[in-house]
This record gives structure tokens, C-alpha cells and sequence, in this order.
């Protein structure tokens, strides 16, 4: 089984005043670096879409073998970069993960655990829920699927896509509400930051 994780990374981060949340260090490379390397640890191809191949995103990831992809109309929102990233798909994947490059308390066992039961439900969508099963990132979606991210507009992400095809999702539960913890405002960084001490 081939799987690609597309890492949504072409987001103007606009909640964090001015900083940019991908390229907040954490165990000493940039999130962005950091999440791609750990997704790639979990055997899949990586495919990572950035505002343009020279901004500091792109230049963060240039000594790995990751596939980056510059998003012209990034400032639409979340699903331009859904669609660009789902077109640019290998045809021998068989589905991909969507795996959003804010979320450092997933660990590389979390991505595995999820692509462990994509192996055996390979029509299916799967998706990560919190410990007390609220649903949740990452979510793989199948290969016959891909072709409804063609039709994705705004900020929305593929939530339509997971809403239309509800009955076929299979829920992975993890640790406390990792799959749920994005990091997108100075705050909730600090916050994280001061859980690890």
C-alpha cells in the first residue's frame, strides 16, 4: 500500500500577529519541518503546499526529500491548497492523509496507528478522534475520493466531503486531545509550550 500526507501549509497564519506558526521551532526545526519528517517517518510520500517556493516555508524543507508545491491563490483559504495538493497525488497512492502542519502533539506512532487501519479499510475514510472520541485531524481520505477536492471552495477544508460520506468514516481514537490541538495563536502556543515543562 502507497499512501501521500499533504500537509496544508499554504495559510497566511494570520492569527499569530505577525509571527508564523509553521516555522515555530520545536525540537529545534521549524513545526512545518518537524511534521513532514514525522509523517514521512511513518512511511508515507510527502506532499507539502506553501504560499510560493521561495517563501521561508519552502526553504525549510529543501534538504528533504519532501515533494513542495507552491499554491498560486493560497489567499482563498484551506481548500486551494486541498485541491492543489489532491491533484498532485501519485496515480499509484492509494488515498491520502490530510494532516494539518499546526498540530506538534501528534507524534509519528499516532500518523502509524492511523495508517495502520487504512490498510485494512482502504474504501474507507479515516479519520482521528480524541480520547473521548470527538472527531478530529488527521483524516485519510480513499482514492476514489479524490476527485470531490476538485469541488472544495473557501476555508472550509474537506469537512463537506467527510459530511457526505459519513457512513463510510472509521474513527481512530487517540491520546487525550491531541487530534484535536492546533497552535495558531501566540497563546496557544505558549500554552503547549508550558504543558511540556
Amino acid at each position: 500500500m502507497t499512501l501521500t500526507c499533504l500537509l496544508p501549509a499554504a495559510g497566511a497564519s494570520s492569527r499569530m500577529r505577525g509571527g508564523d506558526k509553521l516555522m515555530e521551532l520545536v525540537e529545534g526545526m521549524p513545526c512545518l519541518a518537524l511534521m513532514a519528517t514525522r509523517a514521512q517517518s511513518a512511511g508515507m510520500d510527502i506532499l507539502v503546499t506553501v504560499p510560493s517556493l521561495d517563501h521561508p516555508r519552502a526553504v525549510a524543507l529543501r534538504t528533504k526529500d519532501f515533494h513542495v508545491l507552491g499554491v498560486a491563490n493560497a489567499t482563498e483559504g484551506m481548500a486551494a491548497s486541498l485541491r492543489s495538493g489532491s491533484s498532485a497525488v501519485h496515480p499509484d497512492s492509494d488515498g491520502i492523509m490530510i494532516l494539518p502542519p499546526d498540530m506538534p502533539a501528534l507524534e509519528t506512532e499516532d500518523l502509524i496507528a492511523l495508517v495502520k487501519v487504512f490498510e485494512g479499510n482502504q474504501t474507507r475514510i479515516v479519520r482521528a478522534t480524541t480520547e473521548d472520541g470527538v472527531p478530529g485531524h488527521p483524516v485519510i481520505f480513499p482514492r476514489q475520493l479524490l476527485s470531490e477536492f476538485a469541488k472544495l471552495s473557501g476555508d472550509r477544508g474537506a469537512a463537506k466531503i467527510v459530511k457526505n460520506h459519513q457512513q463510510s468514516v472509521v474513527c481512530v481514537k487517540l491520546k487525550g486531545d491531541r487530534a484535536r490541538l492546533d497552535l495558531d495563536t501566540p497563546e496557544a502556543w505558549a500554552k503547549w509550550r508550558a504543558s511540556l515543562l
